[in-house]
């Protein structure tokens, strides 16, 4: 029987095999009808249907990780890897792929900085993870594609939606929030505690769980559906039945939960404090895992149903389970209040209540089962077992779990500080950590390990830990993160009016490739019966901004220095020798820029932002010349180049700065110095540019879509995965906004050069949903130049 049928959920089997707490489960592809578990016992196992009763089999036991397994996911079947593959993260910060034949890891990625808590899988290959770290990653095959920055806690959960390029995390920070292409689009806030499980019920709708005891439902777009109560206690775990809306949930009070039409429709309790994780099979079967290391399936099938012994079984180890009245799971106990045995023969009004009665001085905890018409004992209820840690480790401080969590008072009157501890950490290591953190007396450093020694019973396990940096620090991190300042300086641009020059918004640098330039349309009329063959990618060279008139740049320079603040005012000598610079990059002139000129030039571009833009427009062409390219983007001085360059790409600037500052970055690229300065430094100015896609310049837009370009075309022969990444996340952004079709066109060109030869990047491209993005562009008419391009990119999509 289905879910759906409305029958009672009893146990089908226990599995046993784990050692420790079962902390994840996912169903499995191979072998039909499977699943995966993971646990603190460092291993993953594959479990198979028995043929021949009801039970499973454990195929194989999976190694791989030197920490507690924290979570797991199935890879989807591909050509090279028809069965699919598996992936596990631990509390030792990787993540480690299988196959399902073999109990080795094929591979095993590296970046994350704390315990990986949560994966999924989408289509082409992608996979998500969610770390302590406050991190997500999304990873392609062995790599990691980008890096997904904004929360302030601990990432307990992810899912990939199935619309392309849309990812959720839920955090310990208290949020839930929503990426698109590597950028967060909505933060969905109501949960009061930890965020810690999502389900996907559509494209449109999904769940979340959390340590406030509530599941929620939520709509895409940002509106709170529905809140269900039922649990009393942390949820961990929420997953959806197959082709319908009802879903069920475990949690650390002892229970499994089954949700039918918005309705806690069963309550399963089980022999164990923390119920970590579930998963439902295709045939509406309910595995979960819980803190004693034993997996339970549950069925609504008669035919499955475990044998009359065995539910028994079942039932007198859950009549003999302890209960800490502290969990505030059944309430408050008042001992002296409770009812004798009689109590229990009123019958129960719904599934799941419970009942408290006192039995010879003992009080005993009953559940009513609609199904079965009686109450089930699922107890006693216990005096307090004080600080030992049975609960495996669930203390949590700052969003993430500790075996222990001590409170430490320095002195009598100060105030006491939270110390939180694993017994796989190094006792002296923590305690100088603590008194570091919270600015304390090092002299403290022996009282507060020996405390820690004293209060664990010496359960330190030299950790096993390796710490691993992340490969993927420093420049060329990709930070998303999105403020978007629009301008409200009027589109006009600042070179107007009668015999004034006006900054180009066609390039002349291309040279025509079979007699069509694609920049500048020259000869791009062709004849229907012509095939068209494709010209414009991958593109070789970087595009430039050539356009100059050296006479009123040099006017307009002449004018401003006429109002300039004494400390930023040019001499004539100065202006001469801006003006020499200037004839030396622009005239093809055998003349070299001289240090003295480039020295002038920077003062000038220096100059304050409101009469700076000749100045940045000497600079912009200047910088073509190898002479200039080297003096400023060399080791020497291109830190203080690119800051300068960045400080005008302010969204709030002025936009003559802007179109300058981006324009200048392109043109750096046409020598090598440039080249490697641009790419050193491609993080920065690339996380810095895309904010330039918030106004309506398409000057402005046509500027941010050649920079892009450029670095397109340098990530083409150097094949940076990483980097790929970040250019298809900004091209899959700035194609959202922008409306002109010349910027439009170099962003087709920009992707196409992206993803030829890389099948990584096609992947990659199509689980960010570009290719339903810029489908529209294939209909274009005018410039056939837009239509013809789009067309070669999808043919590689």
């Amino acid at each position: 029987a289905m879910a759906g049928e409305g029958g009672a959920y009893r146990l089908r089997c226990s599995l046993v095999g784990h050692g420790q707490d079962v902390r994840g489960l996912t169903r499995g592809l191979f072998p039909p009808g499977g699943f995966v578990s993971v646990s603190r016992d460092r291993t993953a196992r594959l479990w198979a249907p028995d043929g021949l009763n009801r039970g499973f089999t454990e195929m194989h036991c999976m190694s791989g990780h030197s920490n507690f397994v924290s979570c797991v996911c199935i890879i989807p079947p591909s050509d090279l890897y028809p069965r699919g593959l598996i992936a596990t993260g631990g509390n030792d910060h990787n993540i480690c792929i299988f196959t399902v034949d073999n109990p080795a890891p094929l591979y095993t990625l590296k970046g994350h900085k704390n315990t990986v808590c949560s994966l999924s899988s989408g289509k082409f290959g992608t996979l998500l993870s969610g770390s302590w770290d406050t991190t997500a990653k999304v990873w392609l095959n062995d790599r990691c594609m980008m890096t997904l920055q904004g929360h302030t806690a601990a990432i307990w959960a992810v899912k990939i939606l199935p619309e392309q390029g849309l990812m959720l995390t839920g955090s310990a920070d208290k949020t839930i929030k929503l990426w698109k292409a590597g950028r967060c689009e909505r933060t969905f806030t109501g949960h009061e505690d930890c965020v810690r499980g999502l389900a996907i019920l559509s494209e449109m709708e999904f769940l979340s769980c959390a340590n406030d005891a509530s599941v929620r439902r939520w709509q895409i777009s940002g509106a709170c559906l529905h809140v269900y109560y039922g649990h009393t206690n942390y949820i961990y775990s929420i997953s959806v039945f197959p082709h319908c809306k009802d879903f069920v949930t475990t949690g650390e009070d002892r229970s499994l939960r089954i949700w039918k039409q918005g309705e806690c429709a069963q309550t399963i309790r089980l022999p164990a404090q923390s119920v970590w994780c579930c998963c439902v099979l295709d045939n509406g079967d309910i595995v979960v895992g819980a803190s004693d290391g034993i997996i339970r399936v549950f069925t609504a099938s008669l035919e499955r149903t475990a044998s009359a012994e065995e539910i028994q079984a079942f039932e007198n180890e859950l009549s003999q389970a302890s209960i800490d009245p502290k969990t505030g799971d059944l309430g408050d106990i008042n001992a002296n209040d409770l009812p004798g045995r009689e109590h229990l023969k009123d019958p129960g009004t719904r599934d799941g209540q419970t009942r408290l009665i006192k039995d010879n001085g003992k009080i005993e905890a009953y559940q009513w089962s609609v199904s079965e018409g009686r109450w089930i004992k699922i107890g006693d209820v216990v005096g307090s077992s004080g600080a030992t840690q049975q609960t495996s480790g669930k203390v949590l401080f700052e969003g993430k779990e500790y075996d222990y969590v001590f409170t430490i008072d320095v002195n009598e009157s100060g105030r006491s500080y939270k110390l939180p501890y694993n017994i796989t950490d190094d006792p002296w290591l923590t305690a100088y950590n603590f008194l570091q953190k919270n600015d304390l007396n090092p002299m403290f450093l022996d009282q507060v390990a020996k405390f820690i020694m004293d209060n664990t019973k010496g359960q330190t396990l030299l950790s096993t830990s390796a710490q691993y940096s992340d490969p993927f620090t420093g420049a060329g991190r990709y930070v998303p993160g999105s403020s978007s300042g629009s301008s409200t300086i009027p589109a006009a641009d600042p070179f107007t009016g009668a015999g004034r020059y006006v900054p180009g918004s066609a390039s002349h640098a291309v040279a025509p490739v079979g007699g069509v330039d694609p920049y500048t349309g020259m000869g791009a009329y062709q004849s229907a019966a012509a095939k068209v063959e494709n010209i414009y990618f991958p593109k070789k060279d970087a595009v430039t901004f050539d356009q100059a008139n050296p006479t009123q740049i040099l006017g307009k320079l002449k004018e401003l220095n006429g109002s300039a603040s004494e400390e930023h005012k040019l001499t004539e000598d100065d202006l001469i020798i801006l003006e020499k610079l200037l004839s030396a990059t622009c005239n093809n002139s055998s003349e070299t820029p001289t240090a003295q000129q480039l020295q002038t030039l920077w003062r000038a571009v220096n100059w304050p932002e409101d009469i700076v833009f000749p100045a940045l427009d000497i600079l912009r062409l200047s910088v073509r010349h190898p002479t200039v390219n080297e003096n400023f983007c060399s080791e020497k001085d291109h830190v203080q180049f690119i800051i300068l360059l960045l400080k005008f790409l302010n969204p709030n600037g002025k936009q003559a700065n802007q179109l300058l500052a981006l324009r200048a970055l392109c043109n750096c690229f046409v020598n090598e110095a440039g080249q490697k300065l641009m790419m050193e430094q491609r993080g920065e100015i690339m996380t810095q540019a895309i904010e330039m896609k918030s106004g309506t310049n398409k000057n402005i837009h046509i500027a941010l879509a050649t920079l892009t370009l450029n670095y397109a075309v340098c990530l083409h022969k150097v094949n940076n995965i990483e980097g790929k990444a970040q250019c298809l996340s900004v091209i899959s952004t700035v194609m959202e906004v922008v409306q002109d079709l010349e910027a439009v066109f170099r962003l087709l060109v920009a992707l196409g050069t992206l993803i030829s030869d890389d099948t990584s990047a096609v992947q990659l491209a199509k689980s960010l949903g570009v290719d339903s993005q810029i489908k529209k562009y294939a209909s274009v008419s005018e410039p056939a130049k837009v239509k013809e391009c789009c067309r070669f990119v999808l043919n590689l999509l």
